[in-house]
């Protein structure tokens, strides 16, 4: 596929996605979200891919906010939109993608580049790495889910004072508040997200999906999410994956799922 702003390579069923807009260091405009929700969409139906990390192009920036100079004119009803269609399109996309995703985050990852962060399923750092959300320093507040998925990351305290403050954190610091999982030098980053995603890939692609869902479901509002796990582990009884799993354990040999 061909994109302005991303770069996309596929290589042993990993889909490293990287948002590349050297000159804005990686802010996120218009039409960087719509290239990002198309990718997702593509990579989705993409039998070859199981694992996607989302990264971005060089060492300064993961993705440093939204491109201010895009919306700094917005009234109210179009700031109402821009938060809406990106959270539809990308933020929730992402949290709710069936194919694990890992955020690779080297450099600043600031505004709506955190709250791309946060909308994977789990993230690793550089040691560079600086994190915020300074939104109230424009007379805004986090639009892409970030008053939202931040304390459920790092507790209602510490994601007020990021907040209240617009102020960043380390890495180090981010992998204290259980913001990131682990922290790596810059060049070992991606290696370290690969070697995740082939640990992942040893697994069950089909109970991967349905515990992301079964996860999710505990943070949806109307939700039983002990429910939804009960339905998801009673299904898994009917697909070949189960099938696979349990005889390769009980001839003690690995599993070779499809």
């Amino acid at each position: 596929m061909n994109f302005q702003n991303l770069e996309l390579n596929i290589k042993d069923a990993i889909a490293t996605l990287a948002i590349a807009r050297p000159k804005k260091l990686n802010a996120l405009n218009r039409e960087t979200i719509q290239e990002i929700h198309t990718a997702f969409k593509h990579l989705k139906d993409q039998a070859n891919v199981r694992v996607v990390i989302l990264t971005g192009s060089g060492e300064k920036a993961f993705v440093a906010g939204a491109d201010i100079s895009e919306f700094a004119d917005y009234n109210v009803a179009e700031g109402t939109d821009l938060a809406a269609k990106g959270q539809e399109i990308v933020f929730d996309y992402i949290a709710n993608f069936p194919k694990p995703v890992i955020a690779a985050i080297n450099g600043f990852a600031l505004g709506g580049g955190l709250e791309l962060a946060m909308a994977a399923h789990f993230r690793v750092a550089s040691e560079n790495a600086k994190m915020g959300l300074p939104e109230t320093s424009l007379g805004v507040i986090p639009g892409y889910g970030g008053t939202q998925r931040l304390p459920q990351l790092v507790g209602k305290g510490r994601a007020m004072e990021m907040i209240m403050t617009a102020g960043m954190i380390d890495a180090k610091t981010a992998k204290d508040y259980g913001l990131v999982n682990h922290v790596t030098t810059p060049t070992e980053l991606l290696d370290l997200a690969e070697k995740l995603a082939h640990k992942i890939m040893n697994n069950s692609s089909q109970a991967i999906a349905a515990a992301i869902k079964a996860v999710n479901a505990n943070y949806e509002d109307g939700t039983n999410g002990f429910e939804t796990e009960i339905k998801a582990f009673g299904e898994a009884f009917g697909t070949d994956d189960f099938a696979e799993g349990t005889q390769a354990f009980l001839n003690k040999r690995k599993p070779d799922f499809n």
